[in-house]
């Protein structure tokens, strides 16, 4: 009797081959959305058929690269699995997916991936197990794209000419997820200020594609250079008739890393206050201050965003949501506080306790108008928390800064701190949390209270020593943005929300801060003086009664109306919050000048 196999050949051949092209690119494609998320939850079926359609198309690109079938479906297995896992990590670091624009970023985050704690949960481990059973399987597959020897040279062109085709394909496929009318035929969801949820509903390929479109900045509608000129002009000439006053004062900015107060999302109680100083200032306890919080565009990383509006008074409310403005935008000089402070004969230095190259500081700060950067490398055995430098090292260098400076010189800081850096949940002998929430065992929020406890302590330090300094000296302070989900998880269970399942409040809480100016000189104190980071270095000049730049002239007149912009959200004068696309129109002036700033005549401003 002839075997199964020599009898049926055919059929043999096609369960080999055919069955698998068609099928396993689908697996693939589920299993890639099932670390995140359940499609079948979140994604309807047509836009599922999307997604298979790309897993298709490359798969069928790689054959006519490879020209065996075999290894098209590995690559395509092992190339989704990686960057699955790769993907399911980002999200639980930074509340966000890989985005197109994060390829910029590759070195930043190699800089800090071993700060952080990998962990892998159920669903995760029987992901990967369905992935590796996948590869096993695809090593059944036998296909070859090959003719005759003598038609070598021929069939070498086919496969040429068939790999061009699928890139084509694959090239159109991502233009046609570029249309509104795709948009609007398949119910896409296309708003980038929430990525996370764009990943879940179209599909984390489709999404990655669709964000593609703007990888790009569009010029605002009516820009021209004349138009940002005639813009600008009646501030230009506000700004031309201020005097520099006799004496300046010292400026000193600390933004502390990933500090917030989670009781901005819930109530919660704890063994002892975790920032006594800071919560005394928010009530005006404290003479001479001006506090509120500070509403950021970013949340649990892409610290550079918040550095980016407060220097340069520009938002990101223009420009891709997950975009790093440092390393896509900032390629030539670009006007900023910096550089208006330097102008007015400020000394600007700008200074980090950690690696020069992140978010390309070290490039973008002279671009700005700093005259001098100090990084990791010029902090000689300074004080740590964990195993980053601690605020109050920070502090001493600063104070050192002011000390040894030359008299009459008024003196810029930008000081960017990193001892909070995350993770949270590592435990380490110079660092004895004693900060304690009722009634939950998060470590990872009792740690992350504690260090703000340290952070607190560190800024009351250096505000003592200003207060007995001889020359006038403005500190401000802010926090870059609020630590990820896993941190303040356990405070939304408190309060009987669901961390996935947020009021629009709720989620605009998420984006912040507390901060404060504070001076050693008198000024009319404020508290409840909610802004949003762009607006923040207006806000220091006309308390310091510094001249303005035409822009900032023009920030400052703004913020009369639309107190808080970020790419989050807008809200004006009555506290109605509503999406930025909303009054787009009616901001379209501040996308010019921003889009002229960046992008236009550089010396106009």
């Amino acid at each position: 009797m002839k075997k199964w196999s020599s009898k049926y050949p055919k059929i043999i051949w096609c369960l080999r081959n055919l069955i698998p092209m068609i099928l396993f690119p689908i697996a693939n494609f589920y299993l890639f959305e099932w670390y995140t998320h359940n499609p079948w939850e979140t994604m309807k079926v047509p836009i599922q058929l999307l997604n298979i359609s790309f897993f298709e198309l490359l798969m069928a690109l790689f054959l006519f690269v490879f020209g065996r079938l075999k290894w098209s479906l590995r690559l395509q297995s092992i190339f989704f699995m990686i960057v699955g896992l790769a993907n399911y990590y980002v999200i639980s670091f930074r509340s966000a997916p890989i985005m197109p624009w994060d390829i910029y970023s590759i070195g930043t985050a190699m800089s800090v991936a071993n700060n952080f704690k990998y962990t892998v949960e159920k669903e995760t481990v029987f992901v990967l197990i369905g992935f590796l059973l996948l590869i096993i399987l695809e090593s059944m597959v036998n296909l070859e794209l090959k003719g005759p020897v003598k038609w070598k040279k021929q069939f070498w062109g086919i496969r040429a000419a068939g790999a061009v085709v699928f890139l084509a394909l694959i090239c159109s496929f991502t233009h046609m997820l570029h249309l509104d009318s795709t948009i609007r035929k398949y119910g896409m969801y296309d708003k980038l200020f929430t990525p996370t949820v764009m990943s879940k509903r179209d599909g984390t390929a489709v999404a990655f594609l669709m964000e593609l479109k703007y990888i790009s900045v569009d010029k605002p509608a009516d820009y021209s250079a004349s138009a940002a000129s005639e813009i600008l002009a009646p501030f230009a000439e506000k700004t031309a008739a201020q005097e520099v006053p006799e004496t300046l004062p010292n400026i000193i900015v600390i933004m502390n890393e990933a500090f917030s107060d989670p009781a901005v999302l819930g109530e919660f109680e704890t063994n002892e206050d975790y920032m006594p100083y800071i919560h005394s200032v928010l009530d005006g306890t404290i003479d001479n201050t001006i506090s509120g919080y500070l509403n950021v565009s970013v949340l649990g990383g892409n610290t550079a965003n918040t550095e980016f509006e407060f220097l340069t008074g520009n938002t990101m409310a223009f420009l891709p949501q997950g975009s790093v403005a440092y390393q896509q935008y900032l390629k030539r000089e670009t006007p900023s506080l910096a550089s208006h402070l330097r102008s007015l004969g400020y000394e600007t230095i700008a200074t980090h306790p950690y690696n020069s190259t992140g978010w390309d500081r070290n490039k973008v700060y002279p671009l700005l108008g700093f005259d001098e950067m100090y990084f990791i490398k010029d902090y000689a055995n300074p004080e740590r928390v964990r195993k980053y430098v601690s605020d109050k090292a920070c502090y001493d260098k600063i104070i050192g800064m002011y000390e040894s400076k030359p008299d009459g010189t008024p003196l810029f800081v930008f000081n960017v701190t990193m001892q909070n850096h995350s993770s949270y949940t590592d435990e380490f002998e110079n660092f004895k949390p004693d900060i304690e929430v009722t009634g939950s065992s998060s470590t990872a929020l009792n740690n992350y209270l504690s260090l703000m406890k340290i952070s607190d302590e560190s800024i009351r330090y250096l505000t003592d020593y200003f207060s007995d300094a001889g020359e006038d000296t403005m500190i401000i302070f802010f926090g870059d943005h609020q630590p990820t989900n896993s941190v303040v998880s356990n405070v939304w269970k408190q309060n009987g929300k669901n961390g996935n399942a947020l009021s629009e409040t709720d989620e605009a809480n998420r984006y912040k801060v507390p901060y404060f100016i504070w001076c050693n000189f008198e000024i009319a104190s404020k508290t409840d003086t909610d802004t949003s980071t762009n607006f923040l270095a207006t806000d220091i000049l006309g308390t310091a009664g510094i001249p303005m730049t035409a822009y900032q002239s023009y920030l400052d007149s703004l913020s009369e109306s639309y107190p808080v912009i970020t790419s989050i959200r807008t809200e004006n004068t009555d506290g109605r919050s509503t999406d930025t696309k909303d009054v787009m129109d009616e901001l379209n002036n501040y996308a010019i000048l921003q889009y002229d700033c960046l992008f236009g005549n550089k010396n106009r401003r």
